[in-house]
């Protein structure tokens, strides 16, 4: 049964991963993505994920801690675990070499690495706690759940791959190549999405820990990376409709899902 749930985590997350490559297919039929459109496309993506880190993960959480404990407890486990997510981003976004599509480049090393690469990296811290996220959700044994939070990310995958191509487009690469590494750059999470279902399935009391850690790590980027890349254009309004479009889609599934 483990090991069953351990695979559906990972089929889960694989396709999580490919739906940023498919996103960023219509790339194919359009000349150029708008700022504005693209603004708005990744607005929707921090909606997914700020509804996806409460409703999916914070929540269920604090309920699984719960279960072995008191209420003050089990929020005191889901508050440090979260506090841990957010710490290993904000470590990672440090060291790791990188570069925003609108805010330039950032990080130590920069000149040895060519833009592409930051662009990847940029991209992977994106999607790590996405794929980790599926992952611990059908580890936990609530298919329903892991089923949800894995469509939700499916969801803001695409419009988000799609945003991640365009950018790259930007650079004067060839379409080709910009929708290939937008596919690339979601292959990291059926790799987090393994390890986060099989560190849940085989110690239980990793779960709640596993959930805050992925709520952290998300809410991190979503505040430190996608809000403030949709506000540099001037199209913050668009991009808040986005995000509130996203949360609503998310809270839907929760309610018909879950």
């Amino acid at each position: 049964m483990d090991g069953q749930v351990i695979a559906a985590g990972f089929a889960a997350s694989l396709a999580t991963g490919i739906a940023t490559g498919v996103g960023a297919l219509p790339l194919f039929f359009i000349r150029r993505l708008s700022d504005k459109l693209e603004d708005v496309l990744l607005g929707f993506a921090a909606g997914v994920m700020l509804a996806a880190s409460f409703f999916s993960l914070i929540i269920p959480g604090i309920e699984a801690a719960e279960a072995a404990g008191s209420k003050t407890g089990a929020v005191l486990i889901v508050i440090a675990a979260l506090t841990l997510g957010a710490a290993v981003m904000w470590l990672i976004h440090d060291y790791a070499p990188h570069e925003h599509a609108a805010l330039g480049l950032d990080g130590p090393h920069q000149a040895r690495l060519r833009r592409i690469w930051l662009f990847i990296i940029a991209i992977t811290l994106h999607n790590v706690p996405e794929g980790l996220a599926v992952g611990v959700g059908f580890g936990s044994g609530d298919v329903a759940n892991g089923i949800k939070v894995a469509t939700g990310i499916g969801l803001q995958n695409m419009p988000e791959g799609l945003a991640v191509a365009a950018s790259v487009l930007g650079l004067g690469y060839a379409k080709w190549k910009a929708v290939l590494i937008a596919l690339g750059s979601g292959m990291v999470e059926p790799v987090a999405g393994l390890i986060g279902a099989t560190a849940v399935t085989i110690a239980e009391p990793l779960l709640p820990w596993g959930l805050g850690f992925a709520a952290g790590a998300m809410l991190f980027i979503v505040n430190h990376e996608i809000i403030p890349e949709t506000h540099r254009k001037g199209h913050q309004n668009q991009a808040t409709v986005g995000v509130l479009a996203g949360l609503i889609v998310m809270m839907f599934l929760d309610v018909t899902l879950g």
